[in-house]
């Protein structure tokens, strides 16, 4: 192909990809950031179990905090899961299993479950996630000074990001934090096709007063055929 040509087909491809390509730009949604907040809250508590993979940044060496986990949820209030915990100065996978709000665990060095305070091993109660009143959707209720942020791609779905400040104090109670009177930052990553709440970023002084960390939650699987039971306990 001449060089001329070459151009020329390079020149036709762009203008057929800008569209596409400006769809992925920031603040292009027609939508306020306030009214896809309500959509996802909506949806997600529409949505009778979800998967969720949480991820942290920013934990200390001592003490026993949550630093991840991965499990599903279902309504009312159940979970089955397994839980990063660090404690004793080591990595704890912890597989914990929550219905009704009983929590059981298997604790390290055992191979059954028992009924366990989930505050001693640094979270609260993941049965409680998809609770309309308690759970990750008042976090959608509760955002303060919202905004549109960029649109992006998370596993090839188109995403809108809404950033906004978190009141502490809900947060410690969603989640955890050692200084509730310090708001905390929120990027909200939301599906455009099916207004789902698909990954919530979120940075404050959950760890230390003083000293940010961040929790990332991906959440998928809206709706999955989900069944959770209480396990025996030894």
């Amino acid at each position: 192909m001449s060089p001329r040509r070459r151009g020329l087909a390079l020149l036709v491809l762009a203008v057929l990809a800008g569209p596409a390509l400006a769809g992925c730009s920031g603040g292009s949604s027609s939508e306020s950031a306030p009214d896809l907040l309500a959509k996802a809250k909506t949806t997600l508590d529409d949505a009778k179990t979800a998967h969720f993979v949480l991820g942290s940044t920013g934990a200390p060496a001592t003490g026993t905090v949550l630093t991840g986990g991965e499990g599903d949820i279902a309504r009312p209030a159940s979970f089955d899961g397994t839980l990063k915990v660090h404690a004793l100065c080591s990595a704890l996978d912890l597989k914990v299993i929550s219905v009704g709000g009983t929590v059981y665990a298997q604790l390290p060095f055992t191979t059954s479950y028992s009924v366990v305070d989930p505050a001693q091993l640094g979270f609260g109660d993941p049965g409680a996630l998809l609770d309309p009143d308690t759970g990750i959707s008042q976090l959608l209720a509760k955002a303060e000074s919202a905004k549109l942020g960029d649109q992006k791609r998370i596993g090839g779905e188109v995403v809108q990001e809404v950033t906004a400040k978190l009141p502490g104090d809900l947060v410690e109670q969603i989640l955890t934090s050692k200084d509730p009177s310090k708001p905390v930052d929120a990027t909200f990553s939301i599906a455009t096709k099916t207004d789902e709440l698909r990954r919530p970023v979120l940075t404050g002084p959950f760890y230390e007063a003083g000293k940010d960390a961040t929790f990332t939650l991906d959440l998928s699987d809206f709706g999955a055929d989900v069944h959770i039971t209480a396990p025996p306990t030894g």
